[in-house]
């Protein structure tokens, strides 16, 4: 294995590492009904991958204390955890592949994502990945949501590297625009179908693909050159 070529790849994890809308849908549904009101289709699709305070705030109002953004992002997370382990979590096409070839030829890996620590914590020990990520980034470490850049640039000063040597891994036009904001290579990934391509270019996107198969440390070389 070839020791930090000098290069990042930060990856994002919903609908990027894998797929765990239906439960995240679920949870935010149940707590909408515990606020007696209702969550959308619609909603989920404008909302997904942003932090747990600002969705909240946008879908039930801004009448909401901290200690009640806490509370109530707290047991959304706790429906999705249940229903994460009760179903199960598997790596989307080409991801465990791709985080070896990376890993063998000396990139470096971070997780940057809009999901809350315990979130991440599950979902790496569900899928066994941990030992190809140097770092990861999760919501309690940010105080603003993509499309700010900030969690790919914390991502990227954990490495050890300049924004303009990584390369972001992600399905959502929210987080390429962070990429693309924060100065670092956008790849954008539409096998879960949340987004078109036409729209993952609309926001900067280097590179859109169907899945991860079609991604090769040699592609991501010629993204940075």
């Amino acid at each position: 294995m070839t020791k930090n070529n000098g290069y990042g790849v930060i990856w994002d994890v919903d609908g990027t590492l894998v797929d765990t809308a239906t439960q995240h849908f679920a949870a935010w549904k149940r707590l909408a009904q515990d606020l007696h009101s209702d969550f959308s289709a619609a909603q989920f699709a404008a909302t997904f991958g942003r932090r747990n305070p600002e969705i909240i705030r946008e879908i039930f109002g801004q009448d909401f204390s901290e200690v009640d953004i806490d509370r109530l992002g707290l047991q959304k997370e706790t429906y999705y955890r249940a229903d994460a382990q009760a179903i199960g979590v598997q790596l989307l096409p080409g991801v465990l592949d791709l985080l070896k070839q990376l890993q063998i030829a000396g990139f470096q890996q971070a997780i940057g994502s809009s999901a809350p620590r315990g979130n991440l914590d599950l979902l790496l020990d569900l899928t066994q990945i941990e030992a190809y990520f140097e770092t990861s980034v999760a919501m309690e470490d940010t105080t603003r949501g993509k499309p700010d850049p900030q969690v790919f640039l914390i991502a990227a000063a954990r490495l050890g590297l300049e924004p303009a040597r990584c390369v972001v891994m992600e399905d959502a036009p929210a987080g390429i625009e962070a990429a693309k904001a924060g100065g670092m290579v956008a790849i954008g990934i539409t096998f879960v179908g949340h987004h078109t391509t036409a729209r993952l270019q609309a926001a900067g996107a280097d590179l859109v693909v169907r899945t991860l198969t079609e991604v090769s440390p040699h592609t991501i070389r010629q993204l940075l050159a």
